[in-house]
């Protein structure tokens, strides 16, 4: 499959592969320029779910213009094999720099990882889209420290949440990774901004304890944690973390969305003025 032309970019290498697909680096033929392609697996090709969710993924990418967001720059409609075309950023995941073991990476960068993921999610949230799967898989970092969100297939435009749309609004399916779900994600009811501040906390949470907020012994024992069990200060797990950024993760992480900070904005005012770890120096301001 290495030697394929698709629409003109020529498949040169496999980046990584997923459970419905492959993220391949091409070359355009007509311009040499590398690019990478996300492409259906041959199984899930003329899966109608899995085509609509790629294609979804796609259109709402291409809608994105923010130095922290991966950009998607060309739909395929090719029947034969669905795809879409996007920056070429030769990076891992955060979640695959913590299964490596590369806490010394993460933390010398924690701060810039951090303000650099929470102001690609306020420009999502300004711009009418909630992520709505934000994990530390969904967040690539490269050896720079420079990071891109990715995956937009579970992102959704955000509804205004009147009186009447809540009486009669169906309980939505379930969506998004059990380990970040906020309690009204997993509830199935409204969402806003602050579900994606909710899953961003859970995230950088993992990050600076190398543990996620919650485990279960069970899917349900995990969503249950979520929404009944108050979160253990990051300290906890990792005494080097500032007692700052501890509280600012257990806001994020509130059980009532009332009570987190009101958007990303917020988030990053408070990032701004405090320390990760208190054995890395703060960062000095330019001016």
């Amino acid at each position: 499959m290495a030697e394929e032309i698709i629409d003109g970019y020529r498949l040169r290498n496999l980046m990584a592969t997923g459970q419905s697909s492959q993220v391949w680096e091409v070359v355009q033929q007509a311009g040499h320029r590398h690019f990478a392609m996300k492409i259906l697996l041959p199984e899930k090709a003329h899966d109608p779910e899995h085509v609509r969710l790629l294609l979804h993924e796609a259109n709402v990418g291409k809608q994105l213009a923010h130095p922290n967001v991966i950009k998607i720059s060309h739909v395929g409609q090719d029947r034969k094999n669905p795809y879409f075309v996007m920056e070429f950023f030769p990076a891992g995941s955060l979640k695959q720099r913590l299964m490596r073991k590369q806490w010394d990476f993460i933390k010398e960068r924690a701060h810039s990882i951090f303000k650099q993921a929470a102001t690609a999610l306020a420009y999502m949230n300004a711009s009418g889209w909630l992520h709505r799967d934000i994990k530390p898989d969904n967040m690539l970092v490269n050896s720079a420290g420079e990071l891109r969100i990715i995956d937009f297939a579970l992102a959704k435009r955000i509804e205004k949440d009147g009186f009447f749309k809540r009486m009669f609004r169906k309980r939505g399916a379930v969506q998004g990774t059990r380990s970040y779900m906020s309690p009204e994600q997993i509830r199935g009811h409204h969402l806003d901004g602050r579900a994606d501040i909710y899953s961003y906390g859970a995230s950088v949470y993992e990050l600076a304890t190398q543990r996620p907020p919650f485990r279960g012994g069970s899917n349900q024992d995990l969503l249950q944690k979520h929404i009944l069990e108050a979160p253990a200060s990051p300290q906890i797990h990792n005494p080097d973390v500032t007692k700052e950024f501890a509280d600012l993760v257990l806001r994020m992480l509130a059980k009532k969305r009332e009570n987190r900070p009101k958007n990303f904005h917020e988030v990053l005012m408070a990032l701004n003025t405090m320390r990760i770890f208190k054995s890395v120096a703060p960062v000095r301001k330019e001016g």
